[in-house]
Order: C-alpha cells, then structure tokens, then sequence
C-alpha cells in the first residue's frame, strides 16, 4: 500500500509539453508532489510533401498500418482526415495511450503487444505478417529503425514515412538550467530517449553534472534506460510496466525504502 503523500514536497520534472503535462501532473500532485513542468520534447509536423501526399492517396495498398505512439496517432490523423474507413489498413500499435488517442479517432488497433516495447512488439506481430505483406510506418525524424529493420529481414515490404520532427523547445533550456543549478528539483523523470538526450544537452552545455548527482533518476522502458546509463547516470527507478503511473508509483516505493 502506498502512503497517500508518498512524493509530498518532492520537486518532480514533469517532461512533456502542454497538452501531455497535465494527467502527469495530476498523478504527481495525487501524491503530494510539486509537478515541473519542464517540456523536454516538443512535436511539430512537417511540411505536406508529394511522397506524404501518395502515401495517403494510395493508402488502401498497405496490409498494416503501424502507428508507435500517440504523437503518431494525432499528427498522422491531422493529414488523412477522410470519413469512409472501409479501405483503411489493419492498425497495429504500441502502447495503451497510442490504443486510447486512436480509438477517439474512431478506429480499432487490432494488434496490440503484450509489453509496450519495440523488441515485444516485432516479436509477437511477425507472425501474423506473411512475407509480402506491406507496411507502414508513419514516425517522428528521430524513431529507431528497429521495426522497419526486422520486418524486412522476414521479406515484409515496410515504408516508412517521416511525418513530424522532434526537438527541444528553446523556453524550457534556460528554466531547466536556472531550477538545477539552484538544486530545485529532487527527483528526474524521463519517458523516452529523446527527453535524455535533451535534458543532458542543458546538462552539459551549462555545466551542472555536480547538481544532478543529489536527484533521484526514474525512468519509462529500457531504451530510456539504456540512455541514462549510456551518459554516466544512475538509474534508481525503471518499472516493468512502461507508462507514467507505474513509474510514480515505483518511485514512491523507492523512496519509502
């Protein structure tokens, strides 16, 4: 059983941006915490090109249709806005908030993972995808190849299609910078290798590896991980079950050790 102010008066970065921030929040304020809302990420389509434009046109061709996070969900949705579903592909996702945002489109993941990671995923999908098959993949500019790479070692024809950017929002380095060099912040969350990647570009840019030591480091999935370690980070919180509410809830039980 968890006490009910397991974070109380705990400074918590909260990583996502406007619009993501607020069930995050909720979750660390529900247990006593004060949520930083510091967007690491940030999202933003890209420009409709020709290549986008065939893809959507031509989209009855593909067998699968794989989308790996909500993100991917929303901004593929803002381009392919037809109302007749009859020729739409069979949708394969990650991740239970990826199943939630699509079913609020109006649409039904027939595929869904056992764990919500890349390896799980190709594992358990390849089965069901003969050789032949085709397949996209909408992405962000920096998603790992992993899925494309393996499902076209078994002969599946994949097409992967970039349709939005990542990157980090200018306003949140200098307050990042600014809370950790005045030691505000206790405990680091992170959801994805990107969020890493960006918070240690502050880190190092301004200096302040020496005030991050004091912070206890949680993190989502061990791709996340993975990257922590790779910069030199300790790694105190790392659940078995990849989403926000597992890893708060770890996180309390780390500290009450």
């Amino acid at each position: 059983m968890l006490k009910p102010l397991g974070l109380k008066d705990k400074k918590v970065l909260v990583p996502r941006g406007v619009g993501q921030a607020k069930s995050f929040s909720q979750l660390v304020e529900k247990y006593g915490g004060i949520s930083i809302e510091i967007p690491l990420i940030a999202f933003r389509p890209i420009q409709l090109t020709e290549q986008l434009k065939r893809v959507l046109a031509e989209i009855n061709t593909y067998d699968w249709i794989v989308f790996t996070s909500n993100v991917t969900v929303e901004t593929f949705f803002s381009f392919y806005q037809k109302k007749d579903h009859s020729s739409f592909p069979r949708i394969a996702v990650i991740g239970k908030k990826t199943e939630e945002v699509l079913q609020e489109k109006g649409f039904k993941a027939e595929f869904v993972p056992s764990a919500y990671v890349t390896e799980v995923f190709t594992d358990e999908f390849l089965p069901i995808v003969p050789s032949g098959s085709k397949v996209l993949i909408p992405k962000g500019n920096l998603a790992r190849e992993y899925i494309s790479t393996t499902l076209s070692n078994h002969g599946v024809l994949v097409n992967e299609i970039v349709i939005y950017e990542t990157y980090m929002p200018e306003e949140s380095t200098e307050k990042l910078a600014q809370m950790l060099f005045d030691n505000e912040l206790d405990i680091l969350m992170f959801t994805s290798p990107s969020t890493v990647d960006h918070f240690m570009s502050v880190v190092k840019a301004y200096k302040l590896e020496n005030h991050i030591k004091r912070c206890v480091t949680s993190c989502i999935g061990p791709v996340t991980e993975k990257r922590l370690r790779a910069y030199g980070l300790p790694v105190h919180v790392s659940p078995e079950e990849y989403t926000v509410k597992e890893m708060i809830k770890s996180t309390i039980q780390f500290l009450e050790k």
